[in-house]
């Protein structure tokens, strides 16, 4: 039983590794700087009517040993290829979104060079190289690792912003309004805990840990792995809010939109008010937060668009997974070239982008879980349907009232 246990570990911790990047180090410590602690309900909300549709994947995988594209192929052809659209449309600017923070942090924390163009290079290479050689084994048992020294150096930071704060904590909660600040909400939604073709991208780790470990992982496993990653992108979210609020609110900064001068305000601002010495926590868990989530969505989006390749054109692509891997290394590079100077707005699009397509997923993870591809005894309880339903209802009337307002 704890053999089994250990081994169906990890696809949860992939997850993980693949949200808490951008939406947690940016966009969450954006949240707590200018609202202070006024956007908990958000952060809160969105992880409760989330949870279903993440939860979905490794639940359907577990079920079937497919992952959510085949279930999507069944849905009908059409499904599919709306999918391959949307990510195709997304994924570039996803990946240069969170290498581009990667890279800013990179430049801050080792110098060598200021040219971020050349250190989003430098660690998409050394993540391809990572890819090459371990492949999934060495991304699951690295990711392990990287998950606990982020979780404790961040911890730690928030334990000596909790204690070093003199100021009385209020807990007032803010409805944003105006285009500006609502823009900044739905962004936060948007990628808080992470989009969700996330979902999609931890039903492929699911199908390959069971390759791997030659296991078929049981369902009740593959859950608590999931709710493991899913809880922890909870409580680091909670993390860099108060670093955010304790630290930065009401302190006059404005956040730059380059990377590397983010890079340094962030850096700059945590060491001045919590001392010099949380240098190297706040460094380890800038970084190895942005790393992860470089590595793993570099590793994913390949598979994701490998999988729906051979699924639409009923054909095995030999290089498949190399081919998309190497394109969208390509496409991340060309990208960063026009936007390298505007990280606000690359991470902005992006977000959003993905907060608009939420609903989409969300109505056809529900559809396939709950409808005849899955085992009855695999299908959702009747209170996981209904928070699924105001799941959906959430998703949707975000997005409406996003598009009626600015």
């Amino acid at each position: 039983m704890k053999k089994s246990f250990l081994n169906s570990l990890g696809p949860g911790l992939l997850f993980a590794g693949a949200a808490i990047g951008v939406s947690h180090l940016v966009q969450s410590t954006k949240a707590g700087a200018e609202f202070g602690f006024g956007l908990f309900w958000a952060l809160l909300l969105v992880h409760i009517f989330k949870y279903p549709f993440f939860q979905f994947g490794p639940r359907y995988a577990a079920a079937t040993g497919e992952t959510l594209l085949d279930g999507y192929k069944k849905l009908g052809k059409s499904v599919l290829a709306i999918y391959y659209v949307l990510n195709f449309a997304t994924m570039f600017t996803i990946q240069a979104a969170v290498t581009i923070v990667t890279a800013g942090l990179a430049s801050q924390l080792f110098g060598f060079t200021n040219n971020l163009v050349v250190w989003s290079t430098f660690l998409m290479t050394i993540s391809l190289l990572f890819l090459l050689v371990g492949k999934y084994k060495l991304l699951d048992n690295l990711m392990k690792y990287i998950i606990i020294i982020l979780t404790v150096s961040t911890i730690i930071a928030v334990s000596v912003a909790l204690f070093s704060s003199k100021e009385a904590f209020d807990v007032r909660q803010i409805l944003p309004s105006g285009t500006v600040e609502i823009t900044f909400l739905i962004a936060f939604l948007g990628w808080m805990p992470a989009p969700l073709d996330v979902s999609i991208w931890h039903s492929i780790w699911s199908v390959e840990k069971s390759k791997n470990t030659f296991i078929k992982i049981k369902s009740k496993d593959a859950i608590f792995d999931f709710n493991v990653g899913y809880i922890s992108t909870l409580i680091l979210g909670i993390c860099f809010v108060l670093l955010g609020a304790l630290v930065m609110y009401n302190s006059g900064e404005t956040f730059s939109n380059q990377g590397g001068k983010f890079a340094s305000q962030l850096v700059t601002l945590y060491t001045k008010n919590l001392g010099e010495f949380s240098y190297i926590f706040i460094a380890i868990a800038a970084f190895t937060t942005m790393f992860s989530t470089t590595i793993t969505s570099l590793d994913a989006s390949p598979r994701a668009m490998n999988r729906s390749s051979k699924l639409l054109f009923d054909k095995e692509f030999k290089f498949g997974y190399w081919f998309w891997i190497i394109l969208l290394f390509i496409g991340t590079f060309i990208i960063l070239q026009f936007f390298l100077k505007n990280m606000g707005s690359l991470v902005k699009i992006a977000t959003i982008l993905s907060f608009l397509t939420a609903p989409i997923y969300a109505v056809l993870n529900y559809l396939l879980i709950t409808g005849k591809h899955t085992p009855k005894e695999h299908r959702p309880s009747i209170y996981l349907k209904t928070l699924s339903i105001l799941g959906i209802v959430f998703l949707i009337g975000f997005s409406v009232w996003f598009l009626t307002s600015i």
